[in-house]
C-alpha cells in the first residue's frame, strides 16, 4: 500500500509564531523597574539622544529604500505604500522627519539624515541598488527590514525604558514587514 505524499509546509515562521515572539520581546521589555528616568537605568541624555537620533537616520534610509523601489517598480506601490508610510510614523516617532520627496533632519541632535538624493547610511545611493526585478527589489527590502530590525533588538539593552520600548516595538514591526514582504514574493 503506497504511502500518501507528505504535506507541504510553508518554510520559515508561521505568522502566528512571528507575531507572538514580537509581542513577548515587547512585554519583555515593557517588565523593567518602575522607575524609568534616564539616571536610573544608567543612560545619559546623549546616549539616549544619539540613540534616538540614530534610529530616525536609519528609519529615514529605510523610507528612501521604499522610495527608490517604488520608483523603479510602480507595480508593487498598492503593497509598499502601507509598509513606507509605517516606516515614515517610525522616523517620526524617533523625533525625525520625512518630506514628500524623501527625507529631511531628524531629531534632537540636530543631526541631519540623508535627504532623498544623498547616500545612506550604507554609503550608497538606495536608488542605485535597486534590483531589476520587483521580486529582488522585494527581497533586498525585506533583507534591509531584517537587518534593521535585528540592529535594533541587539541595541535594546543599551538604551533606557522608554526608548528601549520604542525600539523593540519597531523592531517588531520591522521584523513583520520583512515577513510580508518575503511571503508576498513567492
Amino acid at each position: 500500500m503506497p504511502y500518501p505524499p507528505p504535506s507541504r509546509t510553508p518554510s520559515g515562521p508561521r505568522r502566528r509564531s512571528l507575531l507572538a515572539s514580537a509581542a513577548g520581546a515587547a512585554l519583555l521589555v515593557g517588565c523593567s523597574s518602575g522607575a524609568d528616568s534616564e539616571e536610573s537605568t544608567g543612560g545619559s541624555p546623549s546616549v539616549t539622544a544619539k540613540a534616538r537620533a540614530r534610529a530616525a537616520r536609519d528609519s529615514v534610509g529605510l523610507v528612501e529604500r521604499y522610495d527608490a523601489v517604488l520608483a523603479a517598480h510602480p507595480t508593487a506601490a498598492e503593497r509598499l505604500v502601507p509598509l513606507r508610510a509605517e516606516v515614515a510614523r517610525h522616523v517620526a516617532a524617533f523625533g525625525g522627519t520625512v518630506g514628500k520627496s524623501g527625507a529631511s533632519a531628524s531629531g534632537s541632535t540636530g543631526t541631519a539624515a540623508p535627504s532623498a538624493g544623498s547616500p545612506s547610511a550604507s554609503g550608497a545611493s538606495p536608488a542605485a541598488t535597486v534590483p531589476t526585478t520587483e521580486q529582488g527589489a522585494l527581497a533586498e527590502l525585506a533583507a534591509a527590514e531584517r537587518q534593521l530590525a535585528d540592529r535594533r533588538t541587539a541595541a535594546l539593552l543599551d538604551v533606557p525604558g522608554e526608548l528601549a520600548r520604542l525600539l523593540a516595538s519597531v523592531a517588531a514591526a520591522g521584523a513583520a514587514h520583512a515577513y510580508l514582504l518575503t511571503e508576498g514574493a513567492r
